[in-house]
């Protein structure tokens, strides 16, 4: 299956492997499209997961955030592959680090354990995304 090719370089997991792992995502974040198609039906204790590459950290609008991701995305971070896997292995920690506040929260608990299923997860996302800035 082709990807599309981003600024920070394309996606260079396996998009099936990820759809399978976002099995254990969806119980906090669902992929709708902005016309209201289900992607994939998911909860919304998270924010909605579709367009995620190339937008700003905290970027969904009506979306409930934590503090330190919008701090982040207004410092600049807009989501890559890069940034994705580190965010999502250990969330807290990568806030801490990309804001250089040492209370930086995230409102995510979840951690994603092997680096293989980010990189997964990030091909999955990518695949039903549109092209950042389309």
């Amino acid at each position: 299956a082709a990807f599309p090719a981003f600024a920070g370089g394309h996606a260079s997991g396996d998009a099936a492997a990820g759809e399978k792992t976002f099995n254990q995502c969806k119980a906090c974040h669902m992929i709708e499209d902005a016309d209201g198609n289900m992607i994939l039906k998911g909860g919304k204790t998270g924010p909605n997961l579709w367009g995620l590459p190339g937008r700003a950290a905290g970027g969904v609008d009506g979306f409930k955030y934590k503090k330190s991701i919008v701090e982040a995305g207004e410092g600049g971070l807009a989501w890559d592959e890069a940034s994705f896997v580190a965010y999502v292995q250990d969330p807290t920690a990568y806030l801490k680090e990309v804001t250089g506040d040492s209370k930086a929260r995230s409102g995510m608990s979840f951690k994603v354990r092997k680096e293989e299923d980010a990189v997964n997860l990030w091909a999955y996302i990518a695949s039903v995304s549109p092209e950042p800035g389309s």
